[in-house]
Order: C-alpha cells, then structure tokens, then sequence
C-alpha cells in the first residue's frame, strides 16, 4: 500500500515538473515572439518572426503572424507605389494645366494691349484660346473620370455587345485622320458577329483611346492595326503599331496615373496621361483584361481580351 502510494506520488511530481518546465518553455517562447515583433511594430521591419518550436499551438501561431507581416509588408509596398504614382500624377496634371493657362494668358495680354489689332487676327487668337480651353476642360474630365472609377462611384452596366460592329464603327472614326498622315491600316476583323460581356460607350471609349494612343507615338511606324479574333472564352481585340515603341521598364508603368513616356512631354506628342489608366479601369470593370507588348520599331500591342457570350 504504502508502495502504491509513492508511486503515485512520484507520477504526481514528474506531471508537475513537467507542466512547470513546459510553461517555462511557452513563456520563454512568447517573450521571443513578442521581441521579435516589437521592433516590428516599432520600426516598420518586415521580417519574419523565426523561432524553433514543437507546440503545435506557437507554431500555428508563428504561421498567422507571419502571414499578417506578409501582408503587412504587401500593403506598405502599394501604399508607397500609390504615393509615388499620385505625387507624379499631381506633378504632370500641374506640367499640363500650366501651358495652356500660360498660352491662354499671353493672348489675352495681346488681345489687351493691341487695341488696332485686325478683326481676322482677334478671331485667329480667341480661336486658339478656344483650343486651349478645351484642352483644359478635357484634363479636367479626364481626371474627374478616373477618380469615379477608382473610387467605384462610376457604374458600368454589362450587356450583349457586338464588337465585331463597334470596331468598325470606331476604325471608320479614325479613318481619316490615318490616311491623311499616310498611315496603312491593318485591319483583321472577322465576317460574323462577335458578341462579349461588355458595355458599348466604355468599349467605343477603349478603342478610341488605344487608337489615338497609336497615332500619338507610333505614326513613325506608317502602320496602324485594329485585329479581332476569337480565343475561347474570349474576344481579343489587338490595337498596334510599328513605331519608337515602349522600353521593357516603361511597359510595367504605362497604365500608371498621368505616365508618359519621357521623350513625349512634347504637348504634340503627349495627351494627359490618363488615358491608359482610364481604359484599363474600364477593361477591369468589364471583367477583362489589357495587356502591352512592344519591340521598338517593330511591333507594339495593346491586347484586351473580354469574356465572350453566344450571339
């Protein structure tokens, strides 16, 4: 009896040794942790919390708080990209409104101090502050567009839509403007309808922008291309040139806010920088995707695929 009783004293102590030890070691184990994600907190370092364990418990723990810096770590790295694209967007909105407001008040300074000025040459003048004016309130739309878009207070409806015909209807638009410059026009579009989940004016919007996009920078080129084709489950609609084309660092950044390609600051070259951002926006909210590859002086393409539906 008195043996049996020592033994189950003796299980008692080892039990109790045991749970003090492995307390100890889970204390041991937190204030590791809580070191480690200190300076973290603190300091903003985004590396990884490291700690041997055989707790199951601190272990899952460890792969939470690992995935929390992870996108803790995801999160900071768009905050300072959006910063930066927002502080460049800010920086050429003011580069764009500054020149025309400039042009605009040296004419109104001549229309002021030129009191005998010809009635042909007053008309020519306010003409010019007329394009000039436009030009603005067109930024300015521009501008106003993108933030609906992005702050999802702009709806697009989705509907059976005939790409196949609005291509063309917007190809035709552009007709004209393309010959005269003496472009060649690469057309591809297929003998039947072609029908995608999209919404006409935002798809008019997108091949208008595209195609003055390849007008603007790829005229040098002398070919402009518009090509329609199926790619199940989708419609793929390719605008291109074969102009100077976009260097591989300037691809990453062409959909970015107010991006223009540097040796365009040129205002004949360049439009406001947000026509790409806006079409892609749109593309998005259409469930589609857009795409840009380009070799300089052979080929650039803008690719936007959209989800097909049966006619």
């Amino acid at each position: 009896m008195i043996l049996l009783l020592l033994i189950v004293i003796a299980c008692l102590l080892i039990v109790v040794v045991f749970q003090f030890y492995s307390k100890r070691t889970l204390q041991k184990q937190l204030d590791t942790i809580v070191k480690q994600v200190t300076p973290i907190v603190e300091n903003q370092i985004s590396s990884p919390i490291l700690l041997a364990t055989t707790d199951g418990h601190v272990a899952n723990l460890l792969i939470a708080l690992n995935k929390l810096i992870d996108q803790n770590r995801a999160h900071t790295s768009h905050f300072i990209r959006t910063e930066q694209s927002m502080k460049h967007m800010l920086a050429n909105m003011s580069h764009d409104l500054k020149t025309p407001l400039t042009v605009i008040a040296g004419y109104a300074e001549m229309l002021q101090a030129q009191a005998s000025m010809s009635e042909s040459e007053q008309k020519r003048i306010i003409n010019h502050v007329y394009e000039k004016t436009e030009e603005i309130n067109s930024l300015i739309h521009s501008f106003f567009d993108l933030a609906k878009l992005e702050a999802g207070d702009k709806q697009i409806p989705l509907d059976r839509v005939n790409v196949t015909e609005i291509c063309k209807q917007t190809i035709l638009m552009f007709y004209e403007l393309i010959t005269n410059e003496g472009i060649t026009v690469d057309l591809d579009l297929p003998d039947r309808p072609l029908y995608a989940l999209a919404n006409e004016e935002a798809l008019n919007r997108i091949l208008s922008n595209l195609l003055s996009n390849a007008l603007r920078y790829g005229a040098s080129g002398k070919v402009i291309g518009l090509h329609v084709s199926e790619e199940a489950p989708y419609i793929s609609i390719e605008v291109f040139d074969r102009g100077t084309g976009i260097q591989e660092s300037d691809q990453q950044k062409i959909f970015e806010r107010m991006y223009t390609l540097e040796e365009s600051r040129n205002k004949h070259f360049q439009g406001s920088g947000l026509g790409l951002t806006i079409t892609k926006r749109l593309v998005e909210q259409m469930q589609g995707t857009i795409s840009v590859v380009s070799k300089p002086n052979e080929k650039t393409s803008f690719v936007c695929k959209l989800k097909r539906v049966n006619p």
